[in-house]
């Protein structure tokens, strides 16, 4: 019992560790990105998402090189997907008066589409991998390969549209602040981004450990706990861009870390030399895949209907959707590991 007791506190010292880490590293990128003119949609879709997505890199290289845990590896990046848009939900509650969507641009409209399209992808490689009929390179899946130029083609053709729509720069621009210089912010940038790396290495052996002993599915432990330990950072800078009076800043790191963490899954495969990761993945992730993709669909509903209508002054009804999708997914997978 001791032994149990001692996993789940250094489980919680790693989560603690990035949960501090990830409002620091965000906010002296933001001024990084801000000294250099880019909109808050383009921090929030590509520079805060690639950085808060580095705990779910780091827990992957730990699971498939360190832990030789595959299943929490996959786990954790589909649970990432479906944790992040469940904290849409959060959002939705935090903001009084009005519908989060009401206030968000349709242009993540196109990062939720691509998103879609990515996770699909890797849910369906994933559902085929015991078919055998995945061409492989080496160790590693030719799906991979596809999923590295389907993010390409999506963070290009966002930007592009971004590009577009962009009604002037000196509205868009995000005010950098004169009180920390450039360098200054890259060494805090540098400093907390190895906290969460270090963070985000330990959580998968941890995680491990505690399935065992515990006796559940190391799958389960993958996408409901190491996914919400390494979504933290993503959660604290939502919710900060929010204070700050960025909706569309928090809704694009969301949206935006659920294409990084599909291209997660690419990296991990070059790492994992038991094959590839996704064909050793079970088929049970392709539900979370799955429910990510219904999530998703609801959140372009939401953006295009503009719903008014809160329950109970609280939600709406697109965040209890939301909310649902996730409890629905979150028994599934305690069910497949028992």
């Amino acid at each position: 019992m001791m032994a149990l007791i001692i996993q789940w506190v250094l489980f919680g010292a790693c989560a603690l560790l990035i949960l501090a880490a990830g409002p620091k590293l965000t906010k002296n990128a933001e001024i990084i990105a801000a000294k250099r003119g880019l909109s808050d949609d383009w921090i929030g879709l590509i520079l805060l998402a690639s950085i808060t997505s580095l705990p779910e890199l780091a827990a992957g290289i730990s699971s498939v090189s360190i832990a030789n845990a595959p299943e929490i590896a996959v786990g954790a990046v589909f649970g990432s997907c479906v944790f992040n848009l469940v904290m849409l939900v959060v959002l939705d509650f935090a903001i009084r008066g009005e519908s989060v969507y009401r206030r968000a641009r349709q242009a993540h409209i196109l990062s939720a589409g691509f998103g879609i399209m990515l996770i699909g992808f890797a849910g369906l490689t994933i559902m085929s991998g015991g078919l055998g009929i995945s061409p492989t390179i080496g160790h590693f899946s030719a799906a991979s390969l596809v999923i590295v130029l389907l993010y390409i083609i999506a963070t290009r053709a966002i930007y592009n549209y971004e590009a577009k729509i962009r009604e002037s720069a000196a509205e868009e621009a995000v005010k950098a602040p004169t009180a920390v210089s450039l360098s200054e912010a890259q060494m805090w940038v540098l400093g907390a981004a190895v906290a969460i790396l270090i963070g985000g290495l330990l959580l998968p052996v941890f995680g491990a450990n505690i399935a065992d002993k515990m006796g559940i599915g190391r799958g389960f432990v993958g996408t409901v706990l190491v996914a919400a330990a390494t979504s933290l950072p993503e959660l604290a800078v939502s919710m900060a861009a929010l204070r700050q009076g960025s909706v569309n800043m928090a809704i694009a790191n969301l949206l935006g870390s659920n294409l990084f963490n599909i291209l997660i899954l690419a990296i991990e495969d070059g790492l994992y030399f038991d094959g590839p990761l996704l064909d050793s993945a079970s088929p049970i992730h392709g539900a979370t895949a799955m429910a990510a993709m219904v999530m998703s669909g609801v959140v372009i509903i939401g953006l295009l209907y503009r719903p008014q209508t809160r329950l109970f002054r609280t939600v709406g009804w697109i965040s209890i959707a939301l909310f649902t999708v996730y409890l629905v997914n979150v028994y599934i997978m305690y069910i497949s590991s028992t």
